[in-house]
């Protein structure tokens, strides 16, 4: 009886050690552990984001597209629809996240123990804690925050992109639709021009040459206009792929007007505020700032990591409990010296491609101004005094057809003059649109009306860690 009673209370004894060895780890495992500053920060950002972008949602609040549409809902609905906007911004969900991964302690490792001869003659459960070295944790969290940075500025430059892209889009359109209403007047005075060859023709003043020539100009307008509606249909892919629509889903309505973007030229002020707020330099700075953290995470490299826990042998009357302890000991001093150096050149690197942008945002800056002031100078011409002139002359070269003081020939030639100067004051209304929205967007990196990111005052998330 005395024997069994006592192998009852080794094996109670053996039991509750093992209950209070799992409950101390059930207990551990719902501990949540200090955010950082830098954590704190970027979450805020995060959801301050959320607010406008609602990734988590079933259905977003999208505009609701129709011909008379602004241009400002077709791009709310590409900025919040557009697919490569939504991994750009789980990519920076993911990295702030991280920053909980990475300040975080390991996780602690449940041991079990026992020594078996003829019978069980110890049996250890224990429990075991491994403590990084001072200040590691707060190194790999502030080079989490840093990538966080990075992230978010690379979510910032796709929401531009795909700005531009709709805006790209917007404008070849109504490029198109201004062509084509150019050709159809030109084809609708061709058929008077046809129709005056024709009375000339009665009147025995023209031979019938003319009534040709007036029809193979509408023979080849009236073929150039079915192209133009035909190259329609790409043009409307790009504006529905802009839109993050897919293939399975209906053609977006296509704009009746047209909006054009307001920019003040400033060159000065402008290229301060691309520095400013160019994504793309933001991008850059944020790898420098990284590349910074991991020099510090690497000079870590030299302080011990630490390990700390406790098995009690359940079987021993009185309980036995074994405290353990260990440290890692970073001998291998050469390898701490590349992780270092690794760390320095990386953050060399950074700082050469944050100086490379810089010079080519000056660079792209300077070349789009050009082409701006360029397209704008053949705009003023070709408003205020080629075409006003070339519908005089066409007027005159009509008058001068009726009157036999000139042919035919100088008569088209006035015609196709005109349509000429026409085409080219819209293509280069179309050019400077692109070219302004190129500035605005993608260089000075100013976001439009309701784009998913952090306001712009605030658009450089928080450095403090």
């Amino acid at each position: 009886m005395t024997s069994k009673s006592q192998n009852r209370k080794r094996s109670l004894r053996w039991l509750g050690g093992l209950i209070g060895i799992l409950a101390v780890s059930l207990l551990l495992a719902g501990c949540t552990g200090i955010q950082t500053k830098g954590e704190r920060a970027a979450r805020a950002d995060l959801e301050t984001v959320n607010r406008v972008y609602q990734p988590n949602a079933v259905e977003r609040n999208l505009p609701a597209l129709a011909n008379d549409s602004t241009l400002g809902d077709y791009l709310r609905f590409a900025m919040l629809n557009q697919p490569s906007v939504e991994a750009a911004y789980f990519d920076w969900a993911a990295s702030v996240e991280r920053i909980t991964v990475e300040r975080s302690l390991p996780d602690p490792r449940l041991s079990f123990e026992s020594d078996i001869a003829d019978i069980v003659m110890t049996v250890m459960p224990g429990l075991m804690q491994e403590f990084p070295g001072p200040g590691k944790l707060k190194a790999a969290a502030d080079v989490a925050t840093a990538e966080s940075r990075t992230k978010y500025f690379l979510f910032e430059t796709s929401v531009l992109q795909t700005a531009f892209s709709l805006k790209r889009a917007y404008y070849q359109l109504w490029f198109l639709d201004e062509n084509v209403r150019i050709n159809r007047q030109t084809l609708a005075l061709l058929a008077e021009l046809e129709e005056t060859a024709r009375a000339q023709n009665a009147a025995g003043k023209v031979t019938l040459q003319d009534v040709y020539r007036a029809q193979i100009e509408q023979d080849q307008l009236t073929t150039e206009i079915e192209n133009l509606e035909d190259s329609r249909r790409p043009l409307v892919a790009q504006l529905k792929g802009a839109l993050g629509l897919t293939r399975d889903q209906a053609d977006p309505p296509q704009p009746k007007q047209f909006e054009s973007t307001p920019l003040d030229l400033n060159g000065d002020a402008l290229l301060d505020t691309a520095f400013a707020r160019n994504p793309r330099l933001k991008t850059m700075e944020a790898d420098v700032r990284m590349a910074e953290a991991a020099i510090a995470l690497a000079r870590k490299s030299k302080v011990p990591d630490f390990s700390l826990g406790l098995m009690a042998d359940a079987k021993a009357s009185p309980t036995m409990f074994r405290p353990l302890a260990g440290m890692t000991l970073p001998i291998w001093r050469d390898k701490i010296a590349a992780q270092v150096a690794q760390a320095q050149a990386n953050k060399r690197a950074a700082e050469a491609r944050l100086s490379s942008e810089q010079i080519m945002v000056t660079v792209d800056f300077a070349m789009k101004s050009y082409d701006y002031r360029e397209i704008t100078r053949n705009l003023v011409l070709l408003q205020e005094k080629l075409i006003p002139k070339a519908k005089q002359s066409l007027e005159i070269a009509r008058a001068g057809y009726l009157s036999g003081q000139i042919d035919f020939f100088n008569l088209l030639d006035a015609e196709r003059t005109l349509l000429n100067f026409q085409l080219q004051e819209v293509e280069a209304r179309t050019r400077r649109e692109i070219v302004l929205a190129d500035l605005s967007l993608t260089i000075a990196g100013i976001a439009p009306q309701g784009a998913p990111i952090l306001p712009q005052t605030n658009s450089n998330p928080s450095t403090t860690n």
